[in-house]
């Protein structure tokens, strides 16, 4: 989770702007819209979605991986979790 304020505005920006991506695909689904188009918005959304997943991971993965006054157990489990996270993000 993104700490410093600066980077929970960036995320949040980017979730709303996600969240209008979703409302218009909404839309577009109810007008019958064209498949070209929709596809197209479905394309973006994933774009914006994955890049939303890339930030968050990053802040994630500096946070933990940077904290040096950890204990070598401690250093051993962030790293089995910043794999797994990895492993999820790449499915």
């Amino acid at each position: 989770m993104p700490h410093s304020p600066e980077e929970k505005k960036r995320v949040l920006t980017r979730v709303r702007k996600i969240k209008g991506q979703i409302e218009a695909l909404e839309s577009a689904l109810q007008q019958q819209a064209d498949c070209g188009p929709v596809l197209q918005q479905i394309a973006a959304i994933r774009g914006a979605v994955n890049g939303l997943m890339a930030g968050v991971l990053e802040s994630h993965l500096r946070e933990k991986l940077t904290n040096t006054e950890q204990t070598p157990e401690v250093q051993k489990a962030s790293i089995e979790d910043a794999v797994s996270l990895i492993r999820t993000y790449l499915r």
